[in-house]
């Protein structure tokens, strides 16, 4: 790594989209291991940063770096860096011809070129990681949606990310089904993964997240650990959105 430092280095990130700025000049810094939570209104550019950090959405202008390479570089290798870089949606997108196991094993075999039998291997691990190990010939239409969202983090974690990012991943869920998805991610922050997490599961934000990141506007309103966001923050902006979603 080039910065000791830091993992994620990204500066005056901008987007448009025409003439709506949805982005405007975001900074932020993530060390190995830190987990970033996003918070803030619809509409104020959370899932849009997101995917500018993998260039799903390419970037107006600015500069991110991943692991100490520049990914809005000319001639970077966007498949290389998005090995590094899992991501895990709020729909699952899981192929639905194909079971648990396959829809893990995919990339491992298409992008990686592994071995059927290496990619199998390692796609059971990742289930079994997931708590799925039992439901690897399964089809998306046989699981829950809590079971198809673990599927969809299980693939992300087959290509060994050194970065995963989370947008929203419980909000298509039935309440009761959340817990599961959560616990995988709590699982995985215990373990040292470095996460940035797009939520409105404000329990999780405030006991799993190193820092809390208020957006609104596309701007980063407010940072901060969760303790100071969630008891005393600095913002009006910030402590309205808090009273209306956890209704105090």
């Amino acid at each position: 790594m080039a910065n000791d430092c830091f993992l994620l280095e990204i500066d005056d990130l901008h987007k448009s989209f025409g003439d709506l700025e949805v982005l405007k000049g975001i900074n932020l810094r993530v060390r190995p291991g830190e987990v970033i939570i996003l918070i803030g209104p619809s509409g104020s550019g959370k899932s849009t940063f997101l995917r500018c950090i993998n260039r799903l959405e390419e970037p107006t202008r600015g500069r991110i770096r991943v692991d100490g390479t520049e990914i809005m570089a000319r001639g970077v290798d966007l498949n290389r860096v998005r090995k590094d870089i899992g991501i895990v949606f709020q729909a699952f997108n899981l192929y639905p011809h194909l079971t648990a196991l396959g829809n893990v094993t995919l990339a491992l075999r298409k992008v990686l070129r592994m071995s059927r039998q290496d990619a199998e291997a390692c796609g059971r691990r990742m289930l079994e990681h997931v708590g799925l190990a039992e439901k690897a010939d399964a089809y998306p239409s046989e699981l829950s949606g809590g079971q198809q969202q673990r599927v969809a983090i299980a693939r992300a974690l087959a290509l060994e990310p050194k970065l995963m990012l989370f947008d929203e991943p419980t909000s298509a869920l039935d309440p009761e089904l959340v817990g599961s998805v959560l616990k995988v991610m709590r699982d995985l922050r215990d373990e040292g993964m470095t996460m940035v997490v797009v939520t409105h599961e404000m329990s999780f934000a405030r006991d799993a997240g190193d820092r809390v990141l208020f957006m609104d506007g596309g701007e980063i309103v407010e940072e901060g650990p969760p303790s100071t966001i969630f008891r005393n923050p600095a913002h009006q902006r910030t402590r309205e959105f808090l009273q209306r979603v956890l209704h105090v």
